[in-house]
């Protein structure tokens, strides 16, 4: 353990009371005490969806009932799924994509798909005691034209008050980072699928 002098100790607690005043200022200055968020997660690093998951079980923990869609993503069996299972009737889970668009390879197919998750996601926009909706994978029917980027943006700005709704997905639209209220990009630095190491279960699902 380093040894501090009495001037360092002075020196620090200066310089951290400087901070903390400036901080509690920027927080005193804030308005708006609560408001329904647009968030969104793109880019091309990995964690968008493990980030949107992290904030679910934030509110779960607060008591909130929560709605997740999966547009693109198929059916398998996930441990993020598995463990909000555990939630019960706090979170309503729709998985309405087939797979990956190399996979289905039917772009009828998949517009079909993506307009049927986007019917799920309007109702649950509505439904007045989901807090907070994820709509995992949005930004990807978006990027291939499954959905219009116009009617998508139109209904995620007339979202209600109090409703909190999480994008993810490379690749974000300009009209949706121009009307959210928190953009987040994931730069990709390094990633152990280049080299070599296949997605492992409980790590990438």
């Amino acid at each position: 353990m380093s040894d501090v002098t009495q001037d360092e100790a002075a020196r620090h607690k200066s310089k951290m009371a400087k901070r903390k005043a400036v901080q509690d200022a920027e927080v005193a200055a804030k308005a708006i005490t609560e408001k329904g968020l647009l968030i969104v997660h793109t880019g091309q690093g990995k964690g968008k969806s493990t980030a949107a998951f992290g904030l679910l079980l934030r509110a779960l923990g607060r008591g909130w009932r929560a709605g997740v869609v999966q547009f693109i993503k198929g059916a398998w069996e996930t441990g993020e799924r598995k463990a909000l299972e555990r939630f019960g009737d706090l979170v309503v889970w729709r998985t309405m994509g087939e797979g990956f668009t190399w996979e289905t390879q039917d772009r009828a197919r998949d517009i079909a798909a993506a307009g049927a998750a986007w019917e799920v996601a309007r109702r649950m926009m509505a439904d007045p005691a989901i807090r907070l909706l994820i709509l995992d994978e949005l930004n990807i029917a978006m990027r291939y034209g499954y959905l219009p980027i116009e009617e998508v943006a139109a209904a995620l700005a007339a979202r209600r008050p109090g409703l909190h709704i999480v994008v993810t997905g490379r690749n974000a639209k300009p009209e949706l980072i121009e009307i959210a209220d928190l953009v987040t990009e994931m730069s990709l630095v390094k990633h152990h699928f280049a080299a070599g190491v296949k997605a492992q279960e409980g790590i990438e699902f």
